[in-house]
């Protein structure tokens, strides 16, 4: 699908670098088909000496290379980046955007063009196991469809969506979730350290059995509820544990942290 395409990488970051990564490990494209910018040196020898790509500090120049071009810059720097890039790429190639908040809109007006892709991927791509939700302009064709779908599939699972407004709300759950997550892991590390374990131990208690709950919710097709109630025995240790939780408004707290994420998405998106 990809073979002797073109693929520039504007903002070779963390999610960058995971996209390069995520491309070559799975043999999608060589590393001659690749440019990615950094206006740092030692970013661009870090990048090249690692995957053999080409690199360039000019973002112009990456644009102009690329047939399908990749933006992974934060949405603060865009307002910079895009105005100079303005009528850079042809009408035949594909922009994919990787950045939270920043819509279809922004990159069509600001680049003078039409084929674009918005994206939301989250940081367990770096390691091939991330969730990416993503839609395309209408400008998009079918095969350039599937130029998006292979390269955001290298960073894990990718799901298509046919509505925009769907990619703030995904921002808010699977972009942003990992902080959930981590946060609760803490959590839970130091709280067994506070009981008494080791935290060498507690670590391994907690991400063994995060990552187990997970495949286990995964395999079973049950709703969490089920599991939930499955592990909950009358006047046991997980009913203790539950109610505490309950009375400390868990459900409540998440949710509402899930909404200032929504809403942070949609001011990126204005302010772009």
């Amino acid at each position: 699908m990809l073979t002797d395409l073109p693929i520039a990488v504007i903002g070779a970051g963390a999610m960058g670098e995971a996209i390069i990564g995520g491309l070559l490990r799975n043999e999608l494209v060589t590393p001659d088909q690749i440019l990615a910018s950094h206006p740092r040196d030692d970013r661009r020898r870090d990048l090249a000496h690692r995957y053999a790509i080409h690199t360039t500090h000019d973002n112009l120049e990456a644009a102009k290379w690329g047939r399908v071009v990749i933006f992974a810059v934060k949405p603060q720097q865009l307002r910079r980046i895009l105005p100079p890039l303005r009528g850079a790429i042809r009408d035949e190639d594909l922009v994919i955007s990787v950045i939270a908040g920043v819509t279809i809109a922004t990159f069509a007006e600001a680049l003078d063009h039409q084929a674009i892709v918005r994206s939301m991927p989250n940081t367990p791509a770096q390691i091939g196991a991330g969730m990416t939700v993503w839609t395309a302009a209408s400008a998009v064709t079918e095969h350039q469809r599937r130029w998006a779908a292979t390269v955001l599939g290298a960073l894990g699972r990718e799901l298509y969506v046919d509505n925009e407004t769907y990619l703030d709300m995904a921002t808010a759950i699977n972009g942003t979730g990992p902080a959930y997550v981590f946060l609760m892991m803490e959590a839970m590390i130091d709280a067994g350290v506070h009981l008494g374990l080791s935290r060498r131990i507690a670590e391994e208690l907690v991400q063994q059995t995060m990552l187990g709950s997970v495949q286990y919710a995964m395999q079973s097709g049950l709703h969490p509820a089920q599991l939930r109630n499955a592990v909950t025995s009358p006047g046991g240790t997980s009913a203790a544990a539950l109610s505490e939780l309950e009375r400390g408004g868990l459900r409540t707290v998440l949710a509402d942290a899930i909404w200032a994420a929504y809403r942070r998405s949609v001011e990126l998106g204005r302010q772009g």
